[in-house]
């Protein structure tokens, strides 16, 4: 019987491969953590065979669990923007992936701005010029290493995100593709009719020919057999999509907030594309025709991470919401964890973090609460540009790993003044990809029907703190963000 939706979910620090059944349980999952390298300042690499070969061994390893005959369909989700390229006749890949928060090609997006560029860029796809986005990084793929450039020029070479480099090995070499929610995260794919565009390619240097087709976000791409029996792949996206999708937001103005690596806020703004005036994204909805308005902050998680691994302030990052509520507050401490610049809404990739406010009575627990209100106080950032832009969302769903932690959630509610949603299944960009799979093969007629069968709401969060107490927070925070943008050398392309 064919009762389970299998996920692949490729991120940015570990892969998984989770087993769903029709309500939306965990019936068997596997995950392996990647390996980040960081060669020189602002660089940010993974070696691409293990993405491939640990996403392969997990989704492996979850079939021999289940059995490959319970196996409805595969959904493959992922992060986004990281740039891969490869040998497309020994399907071996021809240098480092390049991940999304790599900065190396930030000249080459300030001089693409400088030459005015910018607003071009924007109105065809919906994105700013920052090296975030694939299109430099396949550029600089092909500028800088010889073998990129020899594929290249023999019409061997395949360039792709991270779901292209799966389905390629998904299918033993045979299909090269993607979809629009991965293509429209690359800056080469006109929002408007989902198709590259040939303008950008020459902008950006990048041929066609090396490019994967664009494909539907759900539906078959391909029947696998690399667990065993045939299992099609029915869906795929990328992770913010996934979550999207995965929390239900299928109706303008539903908006979610994935609390990863990274923070992504996305609101559906349904069959027309938003135009943002205050720097944040428009980007595709998996699915028909529709779209979404996203805002992208660059540290999230890492932040708890680089508390553990570089200050050795805690040895886990359970331990963060009992240290953070040991203390009335931050004693005056504001942390902006803009270690590989600021994302939305201010679009500095030159800019670095700070830590403002300490005294002698700072201890580790002020420390650590101030990186954790540091999600809020960016969350809140979004927030008020969406705002401006007019969109008002009346609750915030929020998923990933940082929102188990029952202190930070409150401390959202309290920053943001919205009530604040928590997912029974926190990861929902495995469980998104698993809805979409559903829809492929026809389980559901739509996200709708899916959430409805598959999703559960955990827990709401409400605000408790005053008007006059956030905006207190506010200018606390805004005053650090002053101080970082006053440091950053050189004009970065934000406006």
């Amino acid at each position: 019987m064919r009762d389970l939706l299998l996920a692949i979910d490729a991120g940015t620090t570990s892969v998984r491969a989770v087993a769903f059944d029709r309500e939306g349980r965990i019936r068997a999952s596997a995950q392996h953590p990647l390996t980040t390298r960081h060669p020189q300042p602002g660089w940010v690499e993974q070696d691409a065979a293990q993405i491939r070969d640990l996403s392969l061994r997990a989704a492996g390893a979850v079939v021999a669990k289940v059995g490959a005959g319970r196996v409805e369909a595969i959904g493959i989700t992922n992060q986004r923007e990281t740039a891969i390229a490869w040998d497309r006749e020994t399907g071996e890949p021809l240098g480092p992936a390049i991940v999304w928060q790599d900065r190396r090609t930030a000249d080459v997006c300030l001089a693409l701005a400088h030459d005015g560029y910018e607003e071009s860029v924007r109105k065809r796809t919906g994105l700013r010029l920052d090296p975030y986005f694939s299109a430099t990084k396949f550029g600089w793929l092909i500028r800088n290493l010889a073998p990129v450039a020899k594929a290249a020029e023999a019409g061997r070479l395949a360039l792709g995100t991270v779901d292209s480099w799966l389905l390629f090995a998904l299918s033993d070499g045979q299909v090269h593709a993607t979809d629009p929610t991965n293509a429209s995260r690359t800056l080469l794919m006109d929002l408007a009719c989902d198709a590259w565009d040939a303008d950008l390619l020459g902008l950006f240097g990048v041929p066609q020919a090396a490019l994967p087709r664009i494909l539907p976000s759900v539906g078959e791409v391909v029947r696998t057999r690399a667990f065993g029996p045939p299992i099609p792949v029915a869906a795929v996206a990328g992770d913010q999509q996934a979550a999207l999708a995965g929390q239900g937001c299928a109706a303008p103005g539903e908006a979610k907030c994935t609390y990863g690596t990274g923070i992504f806020l996305l609101a559906h703004s349904g069959g027309s594309i938003p135009r943002s005036r205050h720097r944040l994204l428009s980007t595709r909805v998996a699915g028909d025709r529709q779209w979404a308005l996203e805002g992208s902050v660059f540290v999230g998680g890492d932040a708890v991470k680089w508390l553990r691994d570089r200050l050795g302030l805690i040895a886990t990052a359970a331990e963060t919401a009992a240290l953070a509520a040991s203390v009335e507050s931050a004693g005056g401490v504001v942390v902006v964890p803009a270690f590989v610049g600021l994302g939305a809404p201010w679009w500095q990739p030159n800019a670095r973090g700070l830590v403002t406010g300490i005294t002698p009575a700072t201890g580790r627990a002020e420390l650590v609460r101030a990186t954790l209100e540091a999600m809020g106080n960016q969350t809140m950032d979004l927030i008020e540009a969406f705002r401006s832009d007019g969109v008002t969302p009346s609750a915030l769903h929020v998923d990933g790993g940082m929102v188990a932690n029952d202190w930070l959630c409150q401390d959202l509610a309290d920053a943001t003044g919205l009530a604040i949603v928590r997912p029974a299944e926190v990861e929902t960009t495995a469980l998104g990809a698993a809805m979409l799979a559903g829809v492929g093969v026809g389980w559901f007629a739509g996200i709708p029907e899916a959430a409805a069968a598959m999703t559960r709401v955990d827990r709401r969060f409400m605000p408790r703190t005053s008007e006059t107490e956030r905006q207190g927070r506010r200018a606390a925070w805004r005053k650090a963000i002053a101080q970082v943008l006053a440091g950053v050398t050189g004009e970065g392309p934000s406006h």
